[in-house]
């Protein structure tokens, strides 16, 4: 009896040996997977970002409508997560021929978020006028000077860059990824990133 057990007895040991060092020699390889370079899948962006983006753009001086000097300047940027826009505070300081001095006023534009692919671009998407203040002798023409400010911002502000991703940001392991749902967030904005 005890020839017949010492065989299977030494074959359930080495069988339980090779198990425990295939066991051994595939757990650092388990261990590397699990450390492969992480794939994100949203990016997110701070209000202040956002801010210095929009910021290289400004001052801006144009002539709008043939009857308007505007200048605009001291962009602050803001979070309407309830509208899933972002908005832009602006200083102006309009000149016209109907008025005997440049008066000083603000508008509030607001605009949409996109991703256009060929620049890998998140951009500003039809920016629309939500406010104009002008007083004094500008108040009289503040629906002209809120059509002036649209064209403006339509003009200056649509489709502009807010964030170039790197090929390499949306790249990961040979598979190709791109920006989906654009949220404005109360801080700042997430782009979430899908594979192509």
């Amino acid at each position: 009896m005890t020839r017949i057990s010492a065989p299977i007895g030494r074959r359930f040991f080495l069988k339980a040996t090779s198990v425990a060092l295939c066991a051994l020699t595939f757990a650092p390889v388990a261990r590397a997977v699990s450390t492969f370079p992480f794939i994100p899948d949203h990016y997110t962006f701070s209000q202040q970002q956002i801010q210095d983006a929009v910021a290289r753009k400004f001052p801006i001086q144009r002539t709008a409508s043939q009857i308007f000097d505007v200048v605009l300047s001291n962009p602050v940027v803001g979070m309407s997560p309830d509208r899933n826009r972002v908005t832009v505070h602006v200083d102006a300081q309009l000149a016209t021929p109907f008025m005997p001095n440049p008066v000083n006023g603000a508008f509030t534009l607001s605009t949409q978020l996109g991703y256009d692919a060929q620049s890998r671009s998140v951009i500003l998407v039809s920016p629309s006028v939500d406010d104009s203040q002008f007083t004094g002798d500008a108040a009289q023409y503040n629906q002209q000077i809120a059509a002036a400010g649209a064209m403006l911002a339509a003009q200056l502000l649509d489709r502009y860059p807010i964030h170039t991703f790197k090929p390499e940001e949306l790249q990961f392991a040979g598979v190709s990824y791109e920006p989906g749902t654009i949220t404005v967030l109360t801080n700042g904005i997430r782009v979430q990133i899908v594979e192509k």
